[in-house]
């Protein structure tokens, strides 16, 4: 099979993975793409303006549908997401089940704990100038603190490829020993008096080599909440919720993307500052 083949295979299968997650209209479209893109590098004798054309066709439709994101791309449930990209079941916290609370309170306790350690004067956070900086002192805070704890193993998720990537969601994985279910923690710090802000404070990229999500699972944000650090010179945290995700919905925002790489090509660069 040609690289080409293979390259299209493998993006049909990734189409095919999120298929519950799209409408009819959307499917349409990428299906579209998938076969016009498979035809135009198919080993098969075709004239220039032929290939032009239909590598234009699916990308005018792709770039109408993104415009259309108000209808298309807004309220899908996460659950659905996750199940379509893994195959894997996002399960509800059950109020009534003792291994569900039994583990929310030692997170809350770890959570309680991690809250008191970092307010403190002589935390290594205080140090520290940005809040972006400190989310992996907390992911690591509640990793040491729950897998303190009796009957739980709390680590970084491992992706398909079997490494461990701190950068994606999720964060954490805690499993309870006894019953073998796994719940899944991410943590997050936000400004207080920003709870109700429209601006993106989650966000899950959906790729099969670096997917961390392999098992049916409850999955929980944690919301550390921080007050603005030049009230006292110091970082103070003031309170934390633990989210269940089970009825989170999600928007996918599209972008195109290009690196330095792609930018600045010597073919490309039409002046420069004298040397």
């Amino acid at each position: 099979m040609s690289k080409a083949r293979s390259k299209n295979a493998r993006w049909f299968r990734l189409v095919h993975l999120r298929m519950r997650i799209l409408n009819r209209r959307m499917l349409r479209v990428f299906a579209l793409c998938v076969i016009i893109a498979f035809l135009v590098s198919a080993d098969l004798p075709e004239s220039p303006a032929l290939a032009t054309a239909q590598a234009d066709a699916p990308l005018g439709q792709l770039v109408r549908w993104l415009l259309d994101e108000h209808r298309q791309l807004r309220g899908i449930p996460f659950a659905e997401v996750i199940f379509d990209t893994t195959g894997k079941r996002v399960l509800p916290v059950n109020p009534g089940d003792e291994t569900d609370q039994h583990v929310i309170k030692q997170i809350s306790a770890a959570c309680n704990e991690t809250l008191k350690r970092f307010n403190r004067s002589d935390s290594a956070i205080q140090n520290v100038a940005r809040i972006n900086e400190i989310s992996s002192h907390f992911e690591d805070s509640l990793r040491q603190l729950l897998n303190a704890m009796p009957g739980l193993y709390c680590d970084f998720p491992r992706t398909s490829e079997g490494r461990v990537q701190r950068s994606g969601y999720p964060d954490l994985r805690i499993a309870d020993l006894a019953s073998k279910r796994v719940f899944y923690l991410d943590p997050k710090l936000y400004l207080s008096g920003s709870r109700d802000s429209s601006f993106r404070a989650f966000y899950f990229e959906p790729k099969i080599d670096t997917n961390k999500v392999h098992d049916d699972a409850v999955h929980l944000i944690v919301g550390f909440e921080h007050e603005p650090r030049e009230k006292n010179g110091s970082w103070r945290f003031t309170r934390w919720d633990l989210v269940d995700l089970a009825q989170f919905k999600v928007n996918l925002k599209a972008e195109f993307q290009g690196s330095n790489h792609d930018m600045y090509r010597p073919q490309a660069i039409v002046a420069s500052s004298a040397k």
